[in-house]
């Protein structure tokens, strides 16, 4: 089933969720710096980071549930796809939460108290069992893949369908 928002030729739920995940994930590494070393730069930066990603993960969201309504209803991928928007919305409420419980900080560089290093943590966890539903869509139920791809489609710039030879 081929993406139903493209950019350039491809799906742009795919092209935009390494934003927030990179972001988010890299928020709550720098989290473990500043607990380690103490440092408040580490958690200023992790306080902007989130809400960077936050940014991302609505944009990446918004093109995912594109996608989603395009998903024939009672198929297994309709029910994945469902558990996968699902998840990655805890998380976004996760994050957010996170981010919020960090303003009244502004002194000390945003540090964070155990509940929003908690949520940042458990976060991350739950991004990492949604990813794995985002990748069993692509990989295994063949969500936002071009109908006739092959080891040598043609790119996706050259306007020729996946499933003509690029020869």
């Amino acid at each position: 089933m081929d993406s139903k928002a493209k950019i350039l030729g491809h799906g742009a739920h795919p092209i935009l969720i390494v934003f927030p995940l990179g972001l988010l994930a890299t928020a709550a590494i720098f989290d473990v710096m500043h607990l380690i070393t103490d440092n408040g730069q580490w958690a200023l930066v992790a306080y902007w980071m989130i809400a960077a990603g936050l940014i991302g993960g609505v944009a990446a969201a918004l093109f995912g549930f594109i996608d989603w309504l395009a998903i024939p209803t009672g198929t297994r991928a309709k029910s994945v796809g469902l558990w996968h928007g699902a998840g990655n919305a805890i998380v976004m409420v996760m994050f957010l939460l996170s981010w919020w419980l960090r303003r009244g900080n502004e002194t000390r560089n945003f540090e964070p108290e155990t509940l929003a290093l908690a949520l940042s943590f458990g976060g991350v966890v739950l991004a990492l069992v949604t990813g794995w539903l985002g990748g069993e869509l692509v990989e295994r139920l063949g969500v936002s893949i071009h109908d006739g791809a092959h080891l040598d489609a043609p790119s996706s710039l050259s306007g020729r369908p996946a499933s003509a030879s690029n020869k």
